[in-house]
């Protein structure tokens, strides 16, 4: 699959890059996404919602009355579940959210989502470009090249860049990430895929088995 590079301004370069069919042109596994979704967002939880077990609770040392002819329910402590002010039952304690998705269905989730963006004719490769100081407003105009300042897009990079990365987190449409560290929810929550051309090696050279 043979897409165009363009310039930064919107136009052609007159060059074409070969996407992958192993890796854009396979028949998507939505369960395999669904998967790698669901691990991505799971391990984002922190997970430290704490209640305090009536072990817990401050006080209640003291028996509040003795235990007969009061003509009331046995109490041995004020801070039993059922008193005001008293532990919880079966409350939430810190623990991990943590999914965990093997390495092949990993890739496969990626490819299937790169796969429904190619499908979508949803994936741009432009030339390389970087900025020698943060500036935001260059970054749009690219975007407004190619009609994208108002659409959810992806930018993928060869590598950490500081300086676009700086002028791209303004922009609420855009996210910048390295290609091969772009993880599926990254691909499926864009409504476009915009590769630098020397990144397009490093998303593929990522996913090959």
């Amino acid at each position: 699959m043979q897409v165009d590079v363009y310039k930064t301004n919107g136009s052609p370069s007159g060059e074409k890059v070969t996407l992958d069919p192993k890796i854009f042109e396979i028949e998507p596994n939505d369960h395999a996404i669904y998967m790698m979704v669901r691990s991505i967002q799971a391990n984002q939880r922190q997970g430290t919602h704490k209640v305090k077990s009536r072990g817990e609770v401050r006080g209640g040392g003291r028996k509040p009355w003795k235990q007969k002819k009061t003509g009331q329910a046995r109490a041995g402590t004020t801070r039993s579940p059922l008193w005001v002010g008293g532990g919880s039952i079966f409350g939430p304690h810190p623990h991990d959210y943590v999914v965990k998705v093997p390495t092949k269905m990993r890739k496969l989730a990626r490819k299937s989502a790169l796969s429904y963006k190619a499908k979508d004719k949803a994936v741009i490769v432009v030339e390389d470009f970087n900025l020698n100081v943060p500036r935001t407003k260059e970054v749009v105009s690219i975007l407004k090249a190619f009609a994208l300042d108002r659409k959810k897009t992806l930018l993928m990079t060869t590598k950490t860049d500081a300086v676009l990365f700086k002028s791209g987190r303004n922009i609420p449409t855009l996210e910048v990430r390295e290609a091969d560290k772009a993880s599926t929810f990254d691909i499926l929550n864009s409504k476009v895929l915009m590769i630098q051309k020397s990144a397009v090696d490093v998303l593929q050279q990522s996913l090959k088995n």
